[in-house]
């Protein structure tokens, strides 16, 4: 009777004679295969780590804004265009302002349709009309079986936004008013907007604070990611970008499988949208969402636009850190874009940044953020031997909304759009 260990070992030689009178052939294969499998094993453990950390990491601040008084309105219930049913409130300006048009309001994830009252209340106080909504699953909206909501904008909350613009459309009808609308969103409520509005002719203006795109912050995350998991250092830092870029494909792929969604692409749709004015808000100091992100969508965005960094505001906390120039900025602009008033003082209006680049440079010092929310004086540095480089923002005329003292920066270009001084527009 022939053993197991016999079999093994005659196995094993016809293996290895194969091998041998066949070696270049079976070196191409095992290196063929040692190409293919190694990046396989290395792209799912990637994979794993980001689909457990999407699935079980909530970003700051997700939690109900509670810091500020709710404003009454008419609640509404409407629907999304996939049919959940969702809640929204409209409210108006007191009845002795002129009306200057309809914003409709997209909250952040975890917020509801009240939390509108941080951010809006001084578009009412002008004479605005303001429609605010709960997204699925969160405040007295349905929430859809087997889905849960995540801080990432998908199709679904495409669908709410899209439902809420077709309410807002036809409740202006209604009125025997203009149909359109300014659009304001927050973080995952702006870019819900952004792509919904891709194709929508009534939305005339968009104000986004913390607008991100997902595949590009997803991409940003994961190689902050791998130098936490990764073992092996020399590898994680080696990686090319085509290999993040090919990993995100793989993410999203699994994700459509896994979590029953897509989520749209932010940065694509601003290549294909409707040219229509932009005003960008971001926070300096946002450690969830990184200040470049507003700088791409900003730079993707075709003119008019605007952006906005707010020196050392976090995540959505702009609005918190300077209320009054935060409402004057937002104010302004859907007066330029949305009501088209002709005010000569209106910070957009054409050749006000001309005016107001010039003339803050020619006075002797600059505005940041105080802590207490204020505008406070900082001392310039006087003329040297060297030119003073700077940093700026540009607005749609190219010339400058931010102008950053070379001292704050270390060896950077001096266009990059960065840092704390503002250039006020007054």
């Amino acid at each position: 009777m022939i053993s197991t260990g016999t079999i093994l070992a005659d196995g094993l030689t016809a293996v290895w004679k194969v091998f041998y009178h066949n070696w270049a052939l079976s070196s191409i294969v095992l290196t063929l295969l040692l190409l293919v499998v190694i990046p396989a094993l290395i792209l799912a453990k990637y994979v794993r780590i980001c689909l457990n950390i999407i699935s079980d990491t909530l970003p700051p601040l997700s939690v109900p804004q509670v810091g500020f008084r709710p404003i009454p309105g008419k609640e509404q219930d409407f629907y999304a265009t996939d049919g959940i049913r969702l809640r929204g409130i409209l409210m108006h300006p007191p009845p002795n302002v002129e009306r200057r048009g309809m914003i409709l309001f997209a909250p952040e994830f975890k917020s509801n349709r009240l939390s509108c009252a941080r951010y809006c209340r001084s578009l009412l106080q002008a004479g605005y009309d303001v429609f605010s909504f709960d997204f699925r699953g969160h405040g007295a909206s349905a929430a859809e079986e087997g889905y849960t909501p995540r801080q990432w904008a998908s199709d679904r909350e495409v669908a709410d936004m899209m439902g809420a613009i077709a309410f807002v459309e036809q409740w202006l009808e209604e009125q025997g008013r203009p149909i359109e609308m300014g659009i304001f969103g927050i973080s995952r409520g702006a870019c819900a907007a952004i792509l919904a509005s891709e194709s929508c002719t009534s939305v005339k203006a968009i104000v986004t604070d913390g607008a991100f795109s997902s595949d590009c912050t997803l991409e940003h995350l994961m190689q902050r990611w791998a130098k936490i998991f990764a073992k092996v250092k020399f590898v994680y830092e080696n990686h090319p970008p085509e290999f993040w870029q090919f990993l995100r494909w793989c993410l999203f792929l699994t994700c459509r499988v896994k979590f029953k969604c897509t989520f749209p692409s932010v940065r694509k749709t601003l290549t294909r949208m409707i040219p229509r004015p932009m005003l960008f808000i971001h926070g300096e100091r946002d450690s969830y969402i990184p200040v470049e992100q507003s700088r791409l969508l900003y730079a993707l965005s075709a003119q008019p636009k605007f952006l906005w960094i707010v020196a050392a505001a976090k995540h959505n906390q702009s609005v918190d850190l300077v209320p009054e120039e935060y409402a004057r900025r937002i104010v302004q602009f859907f007066d330029r874009y949305l009501a088209r008033r002709e005010d000569p003082g209106n910070m957009y209006m054409e050749g006000r940044f001309v005016e107001t680049a010039l003339g803050r440079l020619a006075k002797p010092h600059s505005f940041t953020a105080a802590e207490d929310g204020s505008a406070a004086p900082v001392p310039a540095r006087l003329p040297s031997a060297e030119p003073l480089a700077r940093s700026t923002e540009t607005d749609k005329t190219g010339l400058a909304t931010r102008v950053v003292p070379d001292s704050s920066r270390e060896k950077q270009p001096a266009l990059a759009a960065a840092d704390s001084s503002e250039v006020d527009s007054n």
